[in-house]
């Protein structure tokens, strides 16, 4: 290990290149620390996290609260699997239900793990309650949508690298464009097959393309109306990112409910991960009330370390910080100053399109039509001048610092932003 950690960079980085599987494309930089909005490479530069691993470190890095949690936990029991009770899991699962206002919950480990539960319950819903014909089910979803990797989950995506040799892929999905309610309409009309709509409330892979403001309520109405679940995959919108508990918030537990920036709507399923353990270890999870969850029974899902009684003890401890702290209302606040500084400059910008974007999970497009220059180019600027962030689609970055981001950090960082982007004005 004293070896390990005497590596450079660039030694960190070969290693990577060498031994790993090429499934990821990082910016060039190797963290080997970080604290609060903070992360230091292993030659000890400081940079402010921009992207708080996709949403993941919404309570920033090594929060002392939650490294307690789990550092107690581990040294008392890990992991019994589900073939025994333990003496956590309940009381995370009646925490987690409270605090979200759902009557059950079912433990996984990673986001794309939930959104595969959820699409089981959802059909076995269709089949068992709705009565749809035995392997009929269809889910409505969206194009450029973002919900993870697995073989079941790019049978849906539109995206040509995750697709491509990958096949053959899984039938049973609709796909209709984003944020259009005549397109849900008809996909829902004259169609008993379908059991449930499968939406992001952000896309943020996409680009963090956020929808009209009337879109998630109609769009529960019309799944109401013709009895078809509506299912908020929340992976990276939830736990407070958006500037309020959850991007579609039907039961926000914040103190003040003027952090809410939607209207209010309930998901008949919510699928959480990521942030829900505060980033500190895997843990997701799958919500609905009884009349949805009790289709499941023994022996149709689960998982060894699906509700182990570590990841109950973190995510207990994750949402108490995120409850305690007040994050979602620093998210409303801190992304409103965010997207007012940096629209003010984009009014004189010649290669910023638009900054757009909710609570602290927001984006700018970049002027790219002649391909002189990237959002990549600016990353790296960013990077050299003390600030991470990650281009997605092109031409677009995407700006989501951990919540605990105060106002003098933010005003720092919009700076760094600024004067970055002015670098590359005149290019």
């Amino acid at each position: 290990m004293a070896v390990l950690n005497q590596l450079t960079s660039q030694q960190a980085i070969d290693l990577e290149n060498k031994y790993g599987a090429h499934n990821y494309h990082p910016l060039p930089v190797v963290i080997s620390r970080g604290e609060g909005v903070y992360v230091w490479d292993v030659e000890g530069k400081q940079y402010y996290d921009f992207l708080s691993a996709y949403s993941a470190v919404n309570q920033g890095h090594c929060h002392p609260k939650i490294v307690n949690a789990l550092v107690q936990q581990a040294q008392r029991l890990t992991l019994t699997s589900r073939a025994f009770y333990n003496d956590m899991l309940g009381k995370y699962e009646e925490f987690a239900c409270h605090f979200f206002g759902f009557d059950k919950l079912l433990p996984m480990n990673t986001g794309a793990e939930a959104v595969e539960t959820a699409i089981k319950i959802c059909r076995k819903w269709g089949y068992e309650v709705k009565g749809i014909d035995e392997n009929k089910a269809e889910i409505i979803v969206c194009e450029n949508n973002f919900h993870g990797r697995t073989t079941t989950i790019i049978s849906f995506s539109n995206d040509p690298i995750a697709r491509k040799n990958f096949g053959p892929f899984t039938k049973g999905f609709i796909k209709i464009e984003y944020d259009n309610l005549t397109a849900l309409e008809e996909a829902l009309q004259n169609n008993p097959n379908v059991t449930g709509f499968l939406v992001e409330p952000i896309q943020g892979e996409a680009g963090v393309y956020v929808p009209s403001d009337d879109y998630l309520v109609k769009a529960k109405a019309l799944c109401n109306e013709y009895n078809v679940l509506f299912i908020a995959d929340e992976v990276q919108t939830g736990i407070a990112r958006t500037g309020s508990l959850l991007a579609t918030c039907g039961n926000c537990t914040c103190e003040n409910r003027n952090c809410l920036n939607t209207p209010e709507i309930k998901p008949d399923i919510v699928i959480l991960g990521k942030a829900i353990s505060g980033g500190m270890y895997p843990v997701s999870a799958v919500l609905a009330d009884n009349r949805i969850m009790e289709v499941i029974r023994p022996g149709n899902h689960g998982s060894t370390f699906g509700g182990n009684p570590i990841a109950a003890a973190v995510a207990m401890a994750a949402l108490e910080v995120v409850r305690d702290e007040k994050l979602a209302q620093n998210a409303f606040v801190l992304g409103n100053l965010f997207r007012s500084e940096l629209s003010n400059y984009i009014k004189t910008s010649k290669i910023v399109k638009l900054v757009r974007g909710k609570g602290l999970l927001n984006a700018i497009v970049i002027h790219d039509d002649q391909q002189r220059l990237i959002a990549w180019d600016i990353c790296l600027a960013l990077r050299d001048n003390g600030l991470l962030a990650k281009p997605t689609h092109g031409n677009i970055i995407r700006f989501a610092p951990p919540l605990v981001i105060d106002r003098e950090q933010m005003l720092d960082c919009i700076a760094i932003i600024i004067e970055t982007l002015k670098t590359f004005e005149n290019h």
